[in-house]
């Protein structure tokens, strides 16, 4: 099974796979009002993708890092290669969005697979908080999680 990773500042670590955020602000696969959750495929770059969004200097934030395994048959990949190329753009693309948008109200799956825009040969995992198996998903309790001070300057 896949193991996916999420780190959430510690203000968000009672509900981390609510896809609140996401339905807030939006996202590179969604606009706002949809709910999703944005998982990395290691630790490291659930690092990568909490960092290129922190102010510099960064504000004393305390994190936690959770992990989920999900079965792989939930798993959708996206294949378009306009939708590819959109998604790995540093500036959120509206294609990518239409695309997410689409996959999240149809409930086609639990995950959907698509590059990091920060290392594109390293895969995401968006997970669908509607979805009917997503109330199936176990989530580990998370730990605390800190950056190396050097990353932040």
């Amino acid at each position: 099974m896949p193991v996916a990773w999420r780190i959430v500042s510690e203000t968000r670590a009672a509900n981390p796979f609510d896809g609140a955020g996401a339905r807030r602000f939006g996202g590179r696969w969604n606009s706002p009002g949809l709910p999703a959750v944005y998982t990395a495929c290691s630790r490291a770059l659930a690092a990568l993708e909490v960092l290129v969004h922190l102010p510099r200097p960064a504000p004393p934030v305390r994190f936690r890092l959770f992990s989920v395994e999900f079965p792989v048959d939930w798993i959708e990949v996206v294949k378009d290669p306009a939708i590819l190329r959109a998604a790995t753009s540093p500036s959120i693309q509206k294609q990518t969005q239409r695309f997410g948008d689409h996959w999240l109200r149809e409930t086609r799956s639990a995950a959907l697979r698509v590059p990091s825009a920060v290392i594109p040969d390293e895969p995401n995992f968006i997970l669908n908080p509607v979805h009917p198996a997503f109330a199936r998903l176990a989530w580990d309790q998370g730990k605390l999680f800190a950056f190396d001070p050097r990353l932040l300057a």
